[in-house]
């Protein structure tokens, strides 16, 4: 088994406006496709899609993104500590969640 090249975030429709801004904007995701009710980004290898559900009430999907300055791309970003939801060990970084409220685990890629 092996991943597959697509995410999706199902977001209520009062929350899609600005979640799409939010990967694109702030976190700097190029945008690879638009349709109507979903917005597609590149996602390193994957596609990230940010998809407007109309009865959607809530959001639970977890994703990784990387960054050298994990503490200065938090405040960045904007977003929330959420450091409590999960213990990180040997990992720098940080739990936090975009404005839908996906959790996000943003860390600096450990080499080994």
């Amino acid at each position: 088994m092996e991943a597959g090249k697509n995410i999706a975030i199902k977001v209520p429709r009062h929350r899609w406006e600005d979640t799409v801004a939010f990967y694109r904007d702030k976190v700097g995701l190029p945008v690879t496709r638009e349709l109507d009710n979903s917005t597609g980004f590149e996602f390193g290898s994957l596609t990230l899609w940010i998809d407007r559900v109309p009865h959607q009430s809530q959001v639970d999907v977890w994703i990784e993104l990387f960054d050298d300055a994990p503490d200065a791309a938090l405040s960045r970003l904007g977003s929330p500590n959420r450091d409590e939801l999960e213990p990180l060990t040997n990992v720098t970084g940080h739990w936090t969640s975009d404005p839908a409220g996906t959790v996000i685990l943003l860390r600096k890629e450990q080499t080994e």
